[in-house]
């Protein structure tokens, strides 16, 4: 009853290809964004910024630009975590070593790197494709790997190739305070949704969605393979590029090649395919899902435990974690393969019609 579009008119193209057409639509995202720039900053915790929202924030803007590639155009990849580390090594050294370097130019320069690290190991795509093309961008993780262990450049010379970041600042503000990271991630985050959004919404992002559902007539109809996957590649890597920056500079603070192992690669693909491949909404729901879901097991189980009267030990509590966690993706997988996003809209679609569905 309250999420009907009656009465609400398009008179021009303009107000057609809105990117929130209902009304309601646009009210609560405005209200949600207006929320977490007015109302969270002074009722969060520093407990749930530094645990919860500032990994979500990031791992959000990772699983953004991995959608992007893999829902969007169709190009499965498994070396997103090699990605986040050269744009957070490249983002560390334009801020180390030029001098007087703003921290906003260093994260954009570190993206513009990761960028053309994905447009290299993209060159594959243009000949392969499925699981040929998943183990060639998985190529990419290993070489990141071998790069900054091996290459003391990319460190300054560190001899255990960690690095650490400090006197951060942007406009003049200092970025030291959870409150001052979290807004900075999600004033990150929000410009870059939104252009994603609209990118998605463009020639552009058509011609990746017909290379998506099928390249063979996508290039019939006049559409370069070569060009969309690139460009796909390369506007995805330097989303992750950026998110890896922020992920060095503001959540670890000091890290090392470990920090972005191939591990990470797989729980940014677990993310767009439990939130929703080719839905940027999708990728916040898969973040939220792999981000929130281990801290909340790991707080629920020993009260379950303590219920029963068993003892869980850390370890346990770890490996059960691990195998409910498992156990949901698949159910995911099995239930509802469109993931979260899907279920979202089936929601919408409901609430339209509600009280009288027909």
């Amino acid at each position: 009853m309250f999420y009907r579009e009656n009465g609400q008119f398009k008179t021009s193209y303009r107000a057609d290809q809105q990117i929130f057409a209902i009304t309601q639509d646009r009210w609560a995202v405005l209200a949600i964004i207006a929320a977490a720039f007015l109302l969270v900053p002074f009722l969060g915790s520093d407990y749930m910024f530094r645990a919860i929202l500032i990994p979500f924030l990031i791992m959000s803007l990772a699983a953004l630009g991995v959608n992007i590639l893999v829902g969007y155009c169709g190009q499965i990849s498994l070396g997103s975590g090699a990605f986040m580390a050269v744009g957070a090594y490249a983002a560390f050294n334009f801020f180390v070593r030029v001098p007087g370097m703003p921290m906003l130019a260093a994260l954009i320069l570190g993206g513009s790197c990761a960028a053309a690290f994905g447009i290299l190991f993209g060159l594959p795509s243009l000949r392969v494709k499925g699981l040929y093309l998943a183990v060639a961008t998985l190529a990419a993780q290993f070489f990141s790997d071998w790069m900054f262990l091996r290459i003391k450049w990319f460190t300054n010379d560190a001899p255990s190739g960690s690095v650490s970041v400090s006197g951060l600042q942007v406009f003049g503000l200092t970025i030291d305070s959870p409150v001052s990271k979290y807004l900075l991630c999600l004033s990150i985050l929000t410009v870059m949704a939104l252009l994603a959004k609209n990118l998605v919404r463009s020639a552009v992002g058509r011609e990746w969605m017909a290379i998506r559902d099928m390249d063979v007539a996508a290039s019939v109809i006049g559409i370069r393979p070569m060009y969309a996957k690139l460009t796909a590649f390369a506007v995805s890597s330097f989303i992750v590029g950026v998110a890896g920056a922020l992920w060095g500079f503001v959540y670890l603070g000091s890290w090392e090649p470990a920090a972005f192992s191939v591990d990470l690669s797989f729980k940014l693909l677990f993310m767009v395919i439990i939130g929703g491949m080719g839905s940027i909404m999708g990728s916040f729901f898969g973040a939220a899902f792999i981000v929130v879901l281990p801290i909340f097991l790991n707080q629920f189980l020993p009260l379950v435990g303590g219920l029963f009267g068993i003892a869980i030990s850390t370890s346990g509590i770890s490996h059960a974690e691990l195998i409910i966690f498992g156990s949901l993706i698949v159910w995911f997988l099995i239930v509802e393969p469109h993931g979260l996003a899907k279920l979202w809209s089936i929601g919408k679609q409901k609430l339209r019609l509600w009280p009288f569905p027909h």
